[in-house]
């Protein structure tokens, strides 16, 4: 499973920023279920994940900012990330789930200024 994602970018604090993730391959599509991050120095963490049914988690610090949301029309997986902040600094990753297996995105980077 290949992932695509784009988005991402260098943005002020209280800016904002959409990453989207789509599988290379349609059939992949409902696989892919969210976005973990990576900050300097530290373990990758959860963002958010979306089921292909809809259930969505938010990890703690995103949650009331972030908002994942999946276009089963345009295969792609989609966060929305609001008042941004330089903690939201990072290596965002997408990820999808097949066979049991985690598949991950090559990253893409977010830079908030304070």
């Amino acid at each position: 499973v290949q992932l695509q994602a784009s988005g991402g970018g260098v943005v002020q604090a209280g800016g904002s920023l959409r990453l989207s993730c789509a599988a290379s391959r349609s059939y992949y599509s409902r696989n892919v279920k969210g976005w973990y991050r990576q900050a300097p120095g530290k373990q990758r963490e959860l963002v958010a994940t979306i089921t292909s049914g809809g259930y969505i988690t938010y990890g703690d610090s995103v949650k009331g900012r972030f908002t994942i949301s999946r276009d089963n029309d345009k295969d792609t997986v989609t966060l929305q990330m609001n008042s941004l902040r330089p903690e939201d600094t990072g290596v965002y990753y997408c990820v999808a789930e097949y066979g049991g297996t985690n598949y991950w995105g090559q990253g893409t980077k977010v830079t908030v200024s304070s």
